[in-house]
């Protein structure tokens, strides 16, 4: 009976629970993933036709990080991360998802996504905030002068500049200490963390092993985070999680991420310059600019945004080359954004299956009723394999006469 029970199990389990199904949902996830990888890199950025500054006025928006996120995918090429073709045929892309909310509401609708390298998008949004950190700080040197001397001449100043518009109202309880802590960075033993954003060489052996590490940007936290890490490679593709950039820092010193902070944990930018020179009665009826930082990761980002109802942006390509080449591939960019947003990737970027399995590192583990189908099959087997040994114990003890018949009655009934 528990043979015929194992047969059964075997036969009728198979197309039901199936316990490759995994293997099946990797292959697909991993197919469509690789198309939507071939079709970005297809998709251009969009360039004018002529002279003219003719730009699409986001001015009214902020742009608000999302998500950080390493892809790997197939190295056309054959060129790959390392230095020559047998290290790996993969590529390791780095980007970076971001929104344009409109400021009168909650990012809910009427907001564009996008995708950008994350290069391109630290370089400007980083060169942002120490722009910002600055003026910060200068306008607190101007208004929280400790003596009274220095504060009347303060409130001359602000006299003279009545009418004119301070980018910063700053709190002097805080940003006095917040400031010298700037200042005195390296001589209380710390490092600016954004100095280590471009991959470069930290440590190199001095035997003959030739150990080289590198440092660079990399996501965290599931890719809510932007943080330096240890790399084994130039390129900054193979990271090593086990190691500490701190432990290959000069003198001892620590890593400071005020900065970098602000990137992923700060407040939205405005994306409406502010001229702190202009007068405010005089330049009521100037035509809002939209700020640098916002103009330049906008028009490197592949786009998405019909879908999301923010229409004033690709409409207002009409005139400009590649402009059907971004309507025709926005289906897909906010298919491939999606993909992103739903943890299709680990932290290193490798492929995760979703679905009933998950994983941390690429692998993938099986859901409950493929789990008892597993053990099952497996209790199956080893009953088969016993019966087996039973019936062959049994001919060879008669010298190969016994009566098969008689033998095989009791147990296949």
């Amino acid at each position: 009976m528990f043979a015929k029970f194992a047969i059964a199990t075997l036969l009728g389990t198979s197309a039901s629970a199936d316990p490759f199904s995994i293997a099946v949902a990797s292959k697909k996830n991993a197919a469509k993933l690789s198309y939507m990888n071939k079709l970005m890199d297809g998709a251009k950025v969009l360039r004018r036709l002529d002279e003219e500054e003719v730009e699409v006025d986001i001015s009214s928006y902020y742009l608000k990080f999302e998500k950080c996120q390493f892809v790997k995918s197939y190295d056309a090429d054959g060129e790959g991360d390392g230095d020559d073709y047998d290290t790996t045929v993969l590529q390791t892309d780095r980007f970076i998802i971001f929104r344009l909310c409109p400021s009168s509401s909650s990012c809910n609708y009427n907001y564009g996504e996008y995708l950008v390298d994350m290069e391109d998008y630290l370089e400007s949004t980083v060169a942002y905030a120490q722009e910002m950190q600055e003026e910060m700080c200068d306008a607190c040197d101007e208004n929280c002068a400790a003596d009274d001397d220095a504060a009347a001449g303060d409130d001359a100043a602000a006299g003279d500049d009545a009418g004119r518009r301070r980018l910063y109202d700053v709190d002097c309880d805080s940003c006095v200490d917040e400031c010298e802590k700037i200042a005195n960075m390296e001589d209380n033993g710390y490092m600016e963390a954004t100095d280590y954003l471009e991959c470069q060489q930290i440590y190199a052996a001095d035997d003959d092993a030739g150990n080289v590490l590198y440092a660079g940007s990399m996501c965290a936290s599931s890719g809510e985070k932007i943080k330096i890490g240890v790399f084994l490679d130039e390129e900054c593709s193979q990271l090593d999680n086990s190691l500490d950039v701190e432990d290959y820092l000069e003198d001892g010193a620590k890593l400071s991420h005020a900065l970098l902070k602000t990137i992923y944990q700060g407040d939205a930018i405005s994306c409406l310059e502010v001229d702190e020179n202009a007068d405010d009665a005089a330049d009521d009826d100037a035509a809002p600019e939209t700020n640098e930082v916002c103009q330049n990761v906008y028009e490197a980002a592949a786009k998405c945004e019909v879908p999301n109802g923010f229409n004033d942006g690709i409409a207002s390509y009409a005139n400009y080359e590649n402009y059907d080449n971004q309507v025709a591939q926005e289906e897909v960019i906010c298919d491939y954004i999606s993909s992103i947003l739903s943890n299709s990737y680990d932290q290193s970027g490798e492929i995760v299956i979703s679905g009933s399995s998950s994983s941390s590192s690429g692998g993938s583990s099986a859901s409950g009723g493929q789990k008892f189908t597993l053990v099952v099959l497996s209790l199956g087997t080893a009953g088969l394999a016993m019966y087996a040994a039973t019936l062959h114990a049994q001919l060879t003890k008669g010298g190969g006469k016994a009566d098969l018949s008689q033998q095989g009655t009791g147990a296949m009934a």
